[in-house]
């Protein structure tokens, strides 16, 4: 019977195969991609709870759209806080219905029998052995027989075009809405790395007390991001926006002008942290590795990527050439799904099973 079956993996039988699906599980935006398909959804990380009857009714941009708008009983939920779950059953339920809209699609063709559903996903370097388990009993749970975890710079150099098995390091910045991740690879593996829970999130409620002490306004979590994307960049542009919040003085609605220089003087401190975390991971690496990220430069990934000319402040802060990878937001989707496509090296780079 054995024999009979491995004769039959030899004509590469569609139920016979796993069916390989990429997750790329982020603090903002959950991000699902299909091998030989691509990325097939791209929606945040958020969900709506009925509390009344503790049933999940919202979920992705619809349940974004409505934060801060909902009545008592329906809570907005953020399952996966700072790039790790946070909150099971919400991130359970999330996923269920993202297999539902992206996944179940591609299942049409297996009328008969369905193959096995096989994950790869991404985890935060500095995710404890309890934060791995946790996307693991996750996984299993929404319906894949079979798994691999991924280092997240890993999976982010590999997306970014980097051969992270020759022995020339790369330094990487990884910025996203929950951690940016500073690394360091080369060899197949990571030689140092740095995570600070700074991301765009942090950004934001930055941005908000920012606003409170300084215009005397009270500004919504939406409002400080579309703030954040509108207003900063690096280029020199003090663009303006009139936001619209709630007056601290009176509690009615109020009225304020805002400008590009507004918003940079708020996130100096993050973006100030950010250069000095990467000088503290430099100082702490073999010459060597200093002499090689010097001549390679700094690639950058992840949402603040997408911030105009904050390659060129970079550079000019850590005398480094730094350059954005192309479409920074899908470095980590990417690099999944070329792994996806080579079963040799996804087993070398796998996380081992806890």
């Amino acid at each position: 019977m054995f024999n009979f079956i491995q004769s039959l993996k030899k004509f590469n039988l569609p139920f016979l195969s796993p069916f390989d699906i990429c997750f790329d599980l982020g603090t903002s935006n959950t991000r699902i991609a299909v091998k030989d398909k691509g990325k097939v959804l791209s929606e945040p990380t958020y969900v709506g709870l009925n509390a009344s009857n503790k049933e999940y009714i919202f979920f992705g941009s619809e349940a974004k759209t409505i934060v801060g708008k909902t009545p008592e009983f329906v809570k907005i939920i953020r399952p996966v806080i700072s790039g790790v779950i946070s909150d099971f059953d919400a991130e359970v339920a999330l996923l269920h219905t993202f297999m539902q809209r992206a996944i179940n699609v591609y299942f049409k063709k297996f009328a008969i029998i369905k193959p096995q559903l096989r994950a790869i996903a991404s985890v935060p370097f500095s995710a404890t052995e309890i934060e791995q388990k946790a996307v693991e009993e996750v996984l299993l749970k929404v319906g894949f027989s079979s798994l691999f975890l991924i280092e997240k710079p890993i999976a982010a150099a590999i997306g970014s075009g980097i051969n992270i098995f020759y022995h020339h390091p790369h330094l990487l910045i990884d910025a996203g809405g929950g951690l940016t991740e500073l690394s360091i690879v080369s060899g197949g593996g990571i030689v140092a790395e740095k995570t600070l829970k700074i991301g765009g999130d942090g950004m934001n409620h930055t941005l908000a007390n920012y606003a409170y002490l300084k215009y005397g306004i009270v500004l919504g979590e939406a409002t400080c991001e579309h703030l954040k994307i509108y207003l900063l960049n690096f280029n020199d542009q003090n663009k303006t926006f009139t936001v619209r919040g709630k007056s601290l003085e009176n509690g009615l609605p109020k009225s304020v002008r805002m400008k590009s220089s507004d918003v940079k003087e708020a996130l100096f401190s993050n973006m100030s942290q950010i250069v000095d975390s990467v000088k503290e991971l430099i100082e702490i690496s073999p010459p060597e590795v200093v002499d090689e990220v010097f001549e390679r430069g700094i690639t950058m990934m992840g949402g603040l990527a997408n911030v105009e000319g904050i390659d060129h402040f970079l550079s000019s802060e850590l005398k480094i050439d730094v350059v954005v990878t192309a479409n920074p937001d899908d470095a980590v989707i990417k690099g999944l799904l070329k792994l996806s496509n080579n079963y040799q090296d996804l087993v070398k780079l796998s996380m081992p099973k806890i």
